[in-house]
């Protein structure tokens, strides 16, 4: 057994002999090799055109390829074009929009200015109305005490030039007698 495992090991020892038969011939197959004519014929054609097609679909894929390389370079062309325009644009609203600012500013400052102007024009004018509206309120009072002046004024005149109006009464009654 093995090395007291509790196996024990079966060997067959054959005999050896100096004497070798001759092996025996080899069992009969197909036969001998024969060029198929008709039928092989088939498959390389098959083979050809399955060469032929690859031949041409990688054809194909190459042109596709250079189309599309050819058609990706011009749109890169034509978007650094449009970036390139639409920054310039964006350049000359970035300054019309600055010109604008201060244009709108310079207004503004404008109408503060003239709004104050505004102002002062209407008080003139109120002042103006003020003065106007008390004119007419009191303009027969003005224009009595003006008469009763220039009547004063020419009898101090014909006083100073020699008349007598002591025994002259030019009122029948006066302001501030009494009514019987």
């Amino acid at each position: 057994g093995i090395a007291g495992t509790g196996i024990a090991v079966l060997a067959q020892v054959s005999a050896h002999s100096q004497l070798k038969d001759a092996p025996a011939p080899p069992p009969e197959t197909w036969g001998a090799y024969q060029k198929k004519g008709e039928q092989s014929n088939g498959v390389i054609a098959m083979i050809d055109l399955l060469i032929k097609d690859l031949d041409k679909e990688m054809t194909e894929a190459e042109t596709e390829e250079r189309n599309a390389q050819a058609d990706y370079e011009k749109m890169m062309t034509d978007s650094a074009e449009k970036r390139a325009a639409d920054s310039k644009a964006l350049t000359q609203k970035g300054a019309a929009k600055a010109d604008m600012e201060a244009q709108l500013e310079a207004h503004g400052d404008s109408k503060k200015a003239s709004a104050s102007e505004l102002m002062a024009v209407m008080k003139y004018k109120q002042s103006l109305h003020a003065e106007c509206d008390w004119l007419l309120q009191y303009h027969e009072v003005r224009k009595t005490a003006r008469a009763d002046e220039i009547d004063s004024l020419t009898k101090a005149k014909a006083v100073l030039s020699g008349a007598d109006f002591s025994l002259l009464q030019t009122r029948a009654r006066g302001f501030l007698a009494r009514s019987a």
